[in-house]
């Protein structure tokens, strides 16, 4: 199994995590095989097109999954499995110990409830303070995420805020009780570039800060760069590249991590200089082939590819791809 090794004292403990979901031609595969592991104080990214499986994975790690999914292999946080948990269960870590910031802030957020009562929610559901304390606690999580003029903003709704704004208020409530881990998924994508570094930079700190475990979802590679000391490539389902994120960069294994690489946005590029691209797009859930899910993508594919899944290589200390072309 791809990334396997032991982080430090282990938080979170993904093995073997296949998701199937329902849908119009049949049950789908959606996770095949997905290992990892998160300890406290460490970032993990998971990078990859949308369609990869990231969202999947965080969905199953907060027991948000669509109705009908049905989940097999472990997924263990703080030593308990939370494949078996009952929904009642769940929410007596969801919000509480394990923290979520979505991607887009304006359907996070009640829009008929103003923000301050919204981060107060569970304060009082986990922590059992009263509305008064509550009120007090938002607002200093509101001044610690650096949201300006937090008193007032307090009483405001969703749409009375920027994105910038928003999303502030999404972390708030993500943090408000301490998780010992914090998911974000894509938590910059409806931001501008400005904003964007100021809210990653905001969550690095915070992370920092409170020794939690940060696991973070992107397409974007520079972000990751900065951001996360590990990195998960995925594609297809499927974890195809891992390792030390310095050491992902320093030599990009896989066929797939080489295409995402080459197709950022680079300083200097002459403006009629187009980005290059990688051909065709990833395949519906029900359309992916039984070998490599990269296979009908790849410049590189034998039809060794085809045949089955590629198994695991080690390409350097720490850092594995699951390819049979990773020397070329």
């Amino acid at each position: 199994m791809i990334d396997a090794a032991v982080m430090g004292s282990g938080l979170l403990e993904v093995t073997d995590l296949r998701v199937t979901l329902p849908t119009a031609r049949g049950p789908a595969e959606a996770l095949r095989g997905v290992s990892f592991s998160l300890a406290r104080g460490q970032t993990l990214g998971l990078i990859g097109e949308s369609g990869s499986g990231k969202s999947i994975t965080a969905l199953a790690l907060m027991g948000l999954l669509p109705e009908g999914a049905t989940v097999t292999g472990a997924i263990r946080f703080d030593g308990r499995e939370l494949t078996t948990l009952d929904e009642a269960s769940m929410c007596t870590l969801r919000g509480n110990r394990i923290g979520m910031v979505f991607q887009e802030p304006m359907t996070a957020l009640n829009p008929l409830h103003k923000v301050g009562r919204q981060i107060a929610e569970s304060l009082r559901l986990h922590r059992g303070l009263s509305a008064q304390a509550a009120r007090a606690e938002a607002l200093r999580l509101l001044d610690r995420v650096r949201l300006p003029q937090a008193a007032q903003r307090l009483d405001a709704y969703p749409h009375q805020l920027s994105g910038g704004q928003r999303q502030r208020v999404v972390i708030a409530i993500a943090l408000a009780c301490g998780p010992d881990l914090l998911v974000a998924d894509e938590p910059t994508t409806a931001l501008d570039v400005t904003i964007q570094r100021e809210v990653l930079d905001l969550i690095a700190e915070l992370v920092r800060e409170d020794g939690m475990g940060l696991l973070l979802i992107s397409h974007d590679l520079g972000v990751m760069a900065q951001t996360v000391q590990r990195l998960l490539v995925m594609y297809g389902g499927t974890v195809v590249e891992s390792g030390a994120t310095a050491a992902v960069f320093a030599r990009l294994a896989h066929p797939y991590t080489r295409g995402l690489f080459a197709a950022r946005p680079r300083l200097g590029m002459a403006r009629s200089e187009r980005l290059a691209t990688i051909p065709g797009r990833v395949p519906e859930l029900f359309d992916l082939p039984s070998g490599c899910p990269f296979a009908d993508r790849c410049s590189l594919v034998v039809d060794a590819c085809r045949a089955a899944p590629p198994p695991v290589v080690a390409v350097g200390p720490d850092h594995e791809a699951r390819c049979l072309r990773v020397d070329g």
